[in-house]
């Protein structure tokens, strides 16, 4: 195969009121995988959506082999030899592997029709090629997330992809799939493909990378080789300034139990069981954390216990106090803090102020309220004081929420739900799409309200994140919780096994 070189030069990419690529340059060659690493917001999806032909760059070239070039649509970029893996993959979900690998180039036989003894030969043969070990008869909805990209793979060398392009590759995997996921990344690259590996995971971009790009704010702000570089130092390229990358917290000295869950099982309005029996209690000043890949049963199990969700069975109690049947706002009053999954949807009206965000859950108290009148004097002087107090980055608290980054839109949700009197925090993907050092922020305010004193729940996908924050670890597969571990005694590994329904041959509990 020849080798090819492909190069941005000078990119720029405006919407209003933003320049989400500014002046970007950056090149691969087959043969080699470069990760290009940052935050969300730091440009890097646009940056690939102007490579694969989604967008049109306001300035620069796309140069191909020292030729520039125009891509105006997906089709030229994968004539042109790029192919990419989308983070949400694009699959049929009844249709076979081979009917989706071969859409829009189907083999076809007499009269047009698809010619699927020849897909079947296709995709086996691309799938031993890369040891990507595929059945073209399987369902897709039948098949593991990490077979779903191996899917997307074959399709995509199916179409003679020189250069691979890999959008959050392993956000939805297991630690064993992630491994494997790195094989066939290794095995792309001595077949002479070129890998562009965009994360915002510093241990994998070091892991896998020959080289790494760091953007940050559009910009293309450094550049290391993995062998004379640290986490520590790409974390600082990503956000300006030095970050602690682990969780600093002491042993925890649990108590009482705060928040009890006895049989709770919901049920989705399609009728299946999301939630599958989950029994378990979180006690004054632990944090418990639930691992589990994402759509395991997590999110509905977080929306029972803020009573934004029906339980189906079981009951769900307070400081001793049965809540099954009380409201959000009821849940609220009794001392529930709840930080959700979605930010911009369930966490924050964005065409409010950051002052009304701020108060959202409290502007009928006696504080911020009186009768039918608000005081929007002690509403924007606790907005002041929570701004400071919470690191919120804003010039003037009576702009719109929709204003601030995604970690300061985090913080303001996280400002809201504990500067009040609260017995337990329940926080969903409390750092999901926030810059390293929002997330160690928001780390320390987590172990901060632990050592007051509350209850702690966290629903994580990130592993990492689990291990590093968790007193005790639950993990969630299928909607049964199947585990319930003390991270220091199990490894990421261990964790991972269950995570995809297999148990390690010898764990301690």
């Amino acid at each position: 195969m020849h080798e090819m070189k492909f190069e941005l030069r000078g990119i720029t990419k405006r919407f209003p009121g933003v320049v989400a690529n500014d002046n970007v340059n950056l090149s691969v060659e087959t043969g080699e995988v470069l990760a290009l690493i940052g935050e969300n917001g730091a440009g890097k999806s646009t940056l690939m959506n102007v490579l694969y032909g989604l967008y049109r760059a306001d300035e620069g070239e796309l140069l191909i082999d020292g030729q520039a070039t125009q891509f105006s649509s997906p089709a030229d970029a994968i004539a042109a030899g790029i192919g990419m893996v989308h983070q949400h993959f694009m699959l049929v979900p009844v249709m076979t592997v081979a009917e989706n690998v071969v859409l829009g180039v189907e083999p076809t036989g007499r009269f047009g029709s698809l010619d699927i003894d020849e897909a079947r030969r296709m995709v086996r043969e691309v799938s031993d090629r890369y040891h990507l070990e595929l059945d073209p008869d399987a369902i897709i909805e039948d098949l593991s997330v990490g077979v779903r990209q191996r899917v997307e793979i074959v399709k995509v060398l199916m179409r003679d992809a020189k250069i691979v392009v890999f959008d959050e590759p392993t956000a939805v995997l297991t630690p064993s799939e992630i491994l494997e996921f790195f094989g066939i990344v290794r095995s792309l690259v001595e077949a002479g493909r070129g890998v562009i590996f965009i994360t915002h995971k510093l241990k994998e971009a070091l892991e896998i990378a020959d080289r790494i790009n760091v953007l940050r704010r559009g910009k293309v702000v450094g550049e290391a080789l993995p062998k004379n570089t640290s986490e520590a130092a790409i974390a600082e390229m990503m956000v300006g300034r030095p970050v602690l990358l682990v969780v600093d917290k002491a042993p925890a000295t649990p108590r009482e139990a705060m928040l009890t869950l006895a049989g709770v099982s919901v049920v989705d309005p399609d009728g299946r069981t999301v939630v599958d029996g989950a029994s378990f209690e979180v006690r004054v000043g632990e944090i418990v954390c639930v691992a589990g890949v994402q759509g395991n049963g997590q999110t509905e199990l977080v929306e029972a216990i803020a009573g934004l969700r029906r339980v189906a069975s079981g009951s769900i109690s307070l400081g001793g106090k049965n809540i099954t049947g009380d409201s959000p706002r009821e849940r609220h009053a009794a001392g529930m803090a709840h930080i959700p999954e979605d930010r911009q949807r369930q966490g924050l009206v964005t065409e409010l102020s950051i002052t009304e965000n701020l108060v959202l859950t409290r502007y009928h108290d006696a504080e911020f309220s009186q009768g039918i009148r608000m005081k929007w004097d002690a509403a924007a002087a606790k907005s002041q004081e929570l701004v400071a107090a919470y690191d919120i980055r804003t010039t003037d608290p009576s702009q719109l929420a929709s204003t601030l980054s995604g970690g300061n839109q985090q913080k303001v949700i996280v400002a809201r739900e504990l500067s009040r009197n609260i017995r337990v925090v329940v926080a969903a993907q409390p750092t999901r799409g926030i810059d390293v050092g929002s997330i160690e922020y928001v780390h320390a305010q987590i172990v901060k309200e632990r050592d007051a004193g509350r209850a702690v729940l966290v629903v994580s996908t990130e592993l990492d994140e689990v291990m590093s924050l968790a007193d005790r670890v639950l993990v969630m597969y299928r909607g049964k919780i199947v585990a319930d571990v003390d991270p220091k005694k199990v490894s990421h590994m261990d964790i991972g096994l269950y995570m995809a329904g297999s148990r390690p041959a010898a764990v301690v509990a």
